[in-house]
């Protein structure tokens, strides 16, 4: 019998986030907690849930999803959604050369300390921007 269940969007309950981490132990913490407050603050309408047992981004789909396995560099994941997506290549604004294409509908970020996210912020927040835009397309 093919697998019918649907990956939801919708984040799960509120404080589950905060929860998780709270409970966390990462030699990158404090990196790991920075780098969801600048999604968080990236749009208005971003939600946080566990998704993949990890801290995960969605408006409309899932779009983000912090590698909290590696522990030598905070890894963002950005992605359309749980599954693949049969999609050109996203055309996505990366002066700053943070990204790490993983294939036409999927990305890396990678931070090794908290410096590194500070620096490059501003950079990281247009890229979030731009990416959810293309959620809907």
């Amino acid at each position: 019998m093919a697998n019918t269940k649907k990956h939801s969007a919708t984040p799960s309950k509120v404080g589950s986030v905060a929860e998780y981490l709270h409970t966390f132990a990462h030699p990158l913490k404090a990196e790991i907690e920075t780098v969801r407050a600048l999604i968080l603050a990236a749009d208005p309408a971003i939600q946080e849930g566990i998704k993949w047992n990890a801290p995960s981004f969605c408006v409309r789909e899932y779009f983000a999803t912090i590698h909290v396995k590696n522990t030598r560099a905070v890894q963002i994941i950005l992605h359309l959604g749980a599954r693949p997506k049969q999609t050109a290549a996203l055309a996505i604004d990366d002066p700053a050369g943070l990204l790490e294409w993983l294939g036409p509908d999927r990305a890396s970020i990678k931070f090794s300390d908290l410096a590194a996210i500070q620096t490059q912020q501003d950079a990281f927040q247009h890229i979030v921007r731009q990416w959810i835009a293309h959620l809907s397309s």
